[in-house]
C-alpha cells in the first residue's frame, strides 16, 4: 500500500488544474488571481485580461456601473488606478464577456 502523502502529492496538482479550468475561479470571481469586478482600465497594450465581447454563451456577464463595483461582474471603467487592466480583442481571448444592463456576474 503506498503511502498517503505521496498519492495526495501527485494528485493535488490535478485537482487544483481541474477546478480552476480556464483561469477563472468561481468562488472568488477571479481570473488568474485578477478580480472579475471593480475598477477597469482599458488599455492597448500590457493587459491583465484579454477580453472578447460576445452575443452569447459568455463567460462572465458585466454590467457597467457608475460606484460600488463590489459585485462579480460589476465594472467602474476608470483612466487610472484600476483594480485590472483589461484589453479588448477579437480573437484568442483570456475570457468572454457580454454586456448587460441587469444581472451580472458568472452564468
Amino acid at each position: 500500500m503506498k503511502p498517503f502523502w505521496l498519492i495526495s502529492a501527485f494528485l493535488s496538482p490535478l485537482m487544483v488544474n481541474a477546478a480552476h479550468a480556464g483561469g477563472i475561479d468561481k468562488s472568488a470571481c477571479t481570473f488568474n488571481g485578477f478580480p472579475l469586478y471593480g475598477d477597469v482600465q482599458v488599455v492597448d497594450s500590457f493587459p491583465d485580461i484579454k477580453v472578447q465581447i460576445v452575443d452569447s454563451f459568455p463567460d462572465l456577464k458585466v454590467q457597467a456601473v457608475d460606484s460600488f463595483p463590489d459585485d462579480c461582474g460589476e465594472w467602474k471603467f476608470v483612466d487610472s488606478f484600476p483594480d485590472v487592466k483589461i484589453q479588448y480583442v477579437d480573437s484568442f481571448p483570456d475570457i468572454k464577456i457580454q454586456m448587460v444592463t441587469s444581472f451580472p456576474g458568472l452564468p
